[in-house]
């Protein structure tokens, strides 16, 4: 299969990208973005809950990842202006697309993930040597 054929076709695109997944990769890029977007197609979700499902990740990044989603229009940010404060995070129509597109890459992950966790373990024995 041809990678200038289908969907991506760069002559499909707009001039800032170089194809679709070029667009999409923009949208995605950040270590933590992807996982925000699978915890928040379950349900929505306040910081906290968020914070507790996405293990390793710092209050500064995802704060940082959750406000570049919103401004991309992925990520819909709801204050109740209460106190003690409550916020919640849901995925816009597009921020929902978004997550629905990127469920194969769960799955294969799911499906391959013993065999990833081998490779890991013998590419990390490689760089102590």
């Amino acid at each position: 299969m041809s990678m200038s054929a289908g969907p991506c076709s760069a002559g499909t695109v707009a001039p800032n990208f170089t194809c679709g997944l070029d667009a999409t990769l923009k949208v995605i890029a950040g270590k933590w973005k992807p996982l925000i977007l699978y915890f928040l197609l379950q349900d929505p979700n306040r910081y906290g809950a968020l914070k507790r499902a996405i293990r390793d990740v710092s209050d500064k990044v995802l704060i940082q990842q959750l406000k570049e989603l919103e401004a991309d229009g992925i990520v819909l940010r709801t204050d109740y202006k209460e106190v003690p404060p409550r916020v919640d995070y849901a995925l816009t129509p597009l921020g929902q697309s978004l997550a629905q597109a990127l469920e194969p890459l769960c799955n294969w992950g799911t499906e391959n993930m013993a065999v990833m966790q081998k490779l890991f373990a013998e590419r990390d024995s490689w760089r102590r040597r």
